[in-house]
């Protein structure tokens, strides 16, 4: 049974401390020890029967098991365009591969649960045949035909949101695609290269503005806030950053500074003026950032939102062995987030991505 990747890089040790908050968009920690329930004791009605009692329990077990339901992470598209992970409870199954493709089929099971603005991205009616994970952690899906029945415009989309939601499982490193038990090395409709196979590397939602020569640079992935009516949730960008700029933390947070591309509908909570002070610090898989006090963003003294600290957490965790982040301001890790708690531990990503319902 495949296991759940909580983040492309960060080690599974990370599921077991406390996760980010804010909004109703991430999950509570689930790694917590289940303790051994009481068994149960039928307590029985005058004129009842042993028989019927035990009757009585074994549906209601029956019933339990059948609605048992786990988070898993699905790349959805918005009304933006963009491709975004929704977290939602999905029955229990030990083909969680093979599940996850399946909620994402439109008119499948996941219309029920489709939070507002968003649809799924495989086409109508096509059904995954089966899923295949190889030894070098290559996964293997194969479609049917009606997997090629999409608009030109959706296909990389496509193409990412099946690879971003299989890659959520720890032993899946790259995505390849048959249809009908064929392989294929580019996509059906517009010819997107496959080739040995996709993976988080090659990006999501891919972001080349004012790039002149993107065979010089290499990805960052950041993220962005959106709204849906009162809720909001955060939305990957891969941006590409010149080779010469090695450091990528610090790259990271000034694309976050310079914000989204104009008309993209997504929105930044970093003021302009923010600024680092000093280049980040990273030991032990914790990244230590230094920053002056427009961080703040508001009047409120040493109050951090939490759309800009789940933005830097969220960004900075895409990277390769950064597990934690520390925050301070002006060298003083005196920070209050906005529901007045003190900032005083580092911060690591949460397990579950937007869960908020719209």
């Amino acid at each position: 049974m495949l296991n759940r990747r909580t983040s492309k890089f960060i080690t599974p040790i990370i599921a077991s401390v406390v996760l980010l908050g804010g909004c109703g968009l991430f999950g509570k920690d689930r790694a917590i020890k289940e303790i051994d329930p009481p068994q149960d004791v039928s307590y029985l009605k005058d004129g009842g029967s042993l028989q019927q009692s035990k009757q009585n329990n074994a549906a209601s077990q029956k019933e339990e098991k059948a609605t048992e339901t786990v988070k898993r992470e699905l790349y959805l598209i918005d009304k933006n365009g963009f491709v975004v992970p929704q977290t939602l409870s999905l029955p229990k199954t030990d083909s969680v591969a093979k599940q996850a493709l399946e909620y994402l089929v439109q008119g499948g099971p996941v219309e029920e649960m489709l939070p507002n603005g968003f649809r799924a991205v495989l086409p109508a009616d096509t059904r995954v045949l089966s899923v295949n994970l190889q030894k070098d952690g290559t996964i293997i899906a194969d479609f049917s035909p009606e997997f090629a029945h999409y608009k030109p415009e959706d296909e990389k989309k496509i193409l990412q949101a099946i690879t971003w939601t299989l890659t959520q499982f720890d032993n899946v490193k790259k995505v390849k695609i048959r249809i009908n038990g064929h392989d294929q090395s580019v996509m059906p409709v517009n010819g997107t290269p496959i080739e040995d196979g996709v993976s988080r590397e090659d990006g999501i939602n891919l972001d080349t503005s004012g790039v002149v020569d993107i065979t010089n640079t290499h990805p960052v992935i950041v993220y962005f806030v959106a709204q849906q009516g009162e809720q909001t949730y955060y939305v990957p960008i891969t941006r590409r950053i010149p080779n010469e700029q090695k450091d990528d933390i610090a790259a990271a947070i000034s694309e976050l500074i310079k914000g989204p591309t104009y008309g993209s509908g997504l929105v930044s909570g970093f003021q302009p003026d923010v600024q680092l002070v000093g280049q980040p610090t990273y030991k032990d898989g914790k990244v230590t950032l230094n920053f002056n006090d427009a961080i703040y963003g508001s009047n409120k003294k040493h109050v951090i939102s939490e759309d800009v600290l789940n933005a830097l957490v969220l960004s900075l965790t895409e990277q390769k062995g950064v597990e934690s982040v520390a925050i301070t301001v002006n060298g003083k890790a005196d920070l209050v987030r906005e529901d007045g708690k003190a900032l005083s531990e580092p911060v690591t990503r949460p397990e579950n991505v937007n869960t908020g319902s719209f």
